[in-house]
């Protein structure tokens, strides 16, 4: 049997192909996890350091915890997340909605006060707390007992920070809403009417200028519509002449050409426009400024009357209602001239009857032989 020397290994020692070799490293792979395994399994985390005690073999106490033999232990405001103290959400929630409101309420009774409502203006340090717990009591339903009492002192943190500090007239410590801040809290109409009396000159000299301006407008609209008005009448009246003195030429003898100043003023115009004289003196002087028109007095059963009479040569009527048949009103108009001229034509044909009836009586009157 052969014999190997102490200086050399035994044959088989080391992997003899490359399946031995990947058989050797899936070993080592295997033993290397579960050592990796137990270690993390054995290893327990450091205690935390007491607070009062100095760093050595354990870890520091976080922020916003106490730490008591070796156990961490949140702060009121703050809950436990693994190994530190993150804050509570709801508590600073609350703590954030009462400060609001409690800056509110004191900065309304200052903004009464400036309006002369009778608000308060200073507050002293019970003030406070009583309103603060007014209003925690109002919105404290999912609070413990230490949680409203970390919002109450936020609240109050959150108020010294924001009030301005001031002291009464018995050397007593207060506190009041910015000037700032309470003149932001007004009303509306508190501020419109402190606004007023601080620019009263202002405020009269605009009103009054707004009052003339208004008037001067108002009465540029009035003539305006006047005018227009006194043009369309006196369209009407010129066709009304017109006609009336083309049946007096057509051989209709007994149509007397004139037309009676105060028959196409009553005929014309609304009960309204009676009332307004402006608008017939408009008319009458656009008829005088007129040269195909003339107007002289007539005396007419035994009244002195103002008649117009239509003196120019040819007939314009045919124009007239061309133009008035684009307009409905004066469309209108039209019809009521022509049949105010057949109701003159009328009345002159029935009052020239009358006249010869007379004349006829009074000469079988004065002859008693016929």
């Amino acid at each position: 049997e052969p014999r190997w020397s102490l200086a050399e290994p035994p044959p088989g020692l080391f992997p003899a192909g490359a399946q031995d070799l990947l058989r050797l490293l899936a070993v080592l792979a295997i033993a290397a996890a579960v050592a990796a395994a137990c270690s993390v399994l054995n290893r327990r985390p450091a205690p935390f350091c007491d607070s009062d005690d100095p760093y050595d073999s354990c870890e520091p106490c976080p922020e916003n915890g106490r730490c008591v033999d070796g156990e961490l232990r949140c702060v009121e405001g703050f809950k436990k997340r693994g190994r530190v103290c993150v804050e509570d959400g709801l508590l600073t929630h609350t703590a954030n909605k009462i400060s609001e409101l409690l800056q509110h309420r004191i900065c309304d009774e200052h903004a009464h006060a400036l309006c002369g409502q009778g608000g308060k203006i200073l507050f002293q340090q019970h003030d406070i707390s009583s309103m603060a717990d007014e209003l925690l009591s109002k919105d404290a339903a999912r609070l413990s007992d230490d949680g409203i009492k970390v919002v109450k002192e936020r609240v109050l943190q959150s108020a010294h920070g924001f009030l301005e500090t001031t002291s009464t007239y018995d050397k007593v410590q207060a506190f009041k809403c910015p000037e700032l801040a309470a003149e932001l809290h007004r009303p509306l109409s508190c501020q419109a009417r402190q606004w007023v009396s601080s620019n009263i000159v202002f405020v009269m000299t605009f009103c009054v200028l707004s009052a003339g301006l208004l008037k001067i407008l108002w009465s540029i609209y009035q003539r305006r519509a006047l005018s227009k008005r006194a043009e369309q009448i006196y369209e009407q009246v010129c066709e009304i002449l017109e006609d009336n003195a083309v049946s007096a030429k057509a051989g209709n003898s007994e149509c007397e050409p004139w037309v009676v100043t105060s028959w196409l003023r009553d005929h014309l115009l609304s009960t309204r426009e009676r009332r307004n004289t402006l608008l017939w003196k408009k008319v009458e002087e656009l008829l005088l400024e007129d040269s195909r028109i003339d107007q002289y007095p007539k005396v007419i059963k035994g009244e002195a009357k103002v008649v117009l009479e239509w003196q120019a040569s040819g007939s314009l009527s045919g124009k007239i209602k061309k133009l008035q048949g684009a307009a409905g009103k004066t469309r209108s108009g039209s019809v009521g001239a022509i049949k105010l001229a057949e109701e003159i034509c009328g009345s002159s044909i029935s009052s020239s009857r009358d006249k010869e009836l007379c004349s006829s009586t009074s000469k079988e009157a004065t002859n008693p032989f016929m």
